[in-house]
């Protein structure tokens, strides 16, 4: 399997929103199978078993990239410090992000977590020397004020649980500004693979410190944690490929159907409905993340500055 290039044809942007949709439903699969599992077994417990069986699709794409085995099968980064740093942060995120779905709605918990963009325009300032004009401050302040009315601080319906998912937010954006200081032709696959094993490490030291882990009580539910790490495994890859697909401006939009397949989910499968508790604040987390697309979209289509003509130097007589 090769790299997928961007194009500007409409059937490649058509066919990228089709995986980057599927990825996001594989996602939501995830979270609700966390959701049912989380009755029997800790949030450290199902982040370890999510990123084991969550290696098999990075390790399956890696195996069919062409571009790899031409460059002899490498399993080292250069910057492996750096996979290991991303998979300690993503450590945090799962642990937060499985914890708020098991005590909160899900779609609430869902919706929260989408502000991870939000995050990932702050830290790309301060990691990566991003210049960030007003236009994107608004869109991070819109999308917190919305994040603010879900969670309600200071009112008699706020709970500290809702902070949760609001710190899965942050170490997901965070972990998505460091994807961008790896090598350019450091494969995708095992950037995921050096951070699953991070992550599996630090949930794992979690796992332990907490009182361990517990057995497996059935075979079906061994069947719904192989089938939870698998959804989430194959979502994020997913997710990689879409934006490696087209241009990411032509996706973000199409990310916040997850406010809306979550929704569904957590009321199909677990009778919950938290409609008041969700708007108008998921409009605002949209609303923010949209103002930042179409800033990127007005900056991409101005034009670039034409160069004075260099005058030729005077003949002498």
């Amino acid at each position: 399997m090769t790299e997928v290039k961007g194009t500007d044809g409409s059937g490649q942007v058509g066919r990228a929103i089709l995986v980057n949709l599927t990825g996001i439903v594989l996602l939501d699969m995830m979270g609700l199978t966390i959701k049912y599992l989380s009755a029997g077994y800790g949030a450290p417990e199902l982040a370890a078993y999510r990123n084991v069986f969550g290696m098999i699709p990075s390790l399956l794409l890696l195996w069919f990239t062409a571009d790899w085995h031409a460059r002899g099968r490498r399993l080292c980064l250069r910057q492996w410090h750096l996979g290991l740093l991303r998979g300690a942060i993503v450590t945090v995120a799962q642990i937060s992000f499985y914890l708020a779905v098991s005590r909160m709605a899900y779609a609430t918990a869902a919706t929260i977590v989408y502000s991870m963009s939000l995050f990932a325009t702050a830290f790309s300032v301060l990691i990566l020397g991003d210049r960030v004009g007003s236009v994107r401050w608004l869109a991070v302040l819109v999308g917190f004020t919305g994040v603010t009315l879900i969670t309600r601080p200071g009112s008699d319906s706020f709970s500290p649980e809702a902070l949760l998912p609001l710190g899965a937010a942050a170490g997901y954006g965070l972990s998505t500004v460091l994807v961008k200081l790896f090598d350019a032709d450091a494969p995708s696959p095992l950037i995921n693979l050096y951070s699953s094993c991070g992550a599996l490490v630090g949930v794992v030291i979690f796992c332990l410190a907490t009182g361990g882990f517990s057995p497996i009580r059935a075979w079906t539910d061994f069947a719904w944690i192989c089938a939870m790490g698998m959804f989430g495994g194959s979502g994020v890859l997913l997710l990689v490929i879409s934006y490696r697909m087209t241009e990411p401006s032509n996706l973000a939009p199409f990310n916040y159907c997850g406010i809306i397949s979550s929704f569904i989910g957590g009321w199909v499968l677990f009778g919950e409905a938290p409609i008041d508790r969700l708007f108008p604040g998921a409009l605002l987390i949209a609303a923010g993340g949209m103002l930042v697309v179409w800033r990127e979209r007005r900056a991409r289509r101005r034009p670039a500055p034409v160069p004075a003509p260099v005058e030729a130097p005077a003949k002498r007589p």
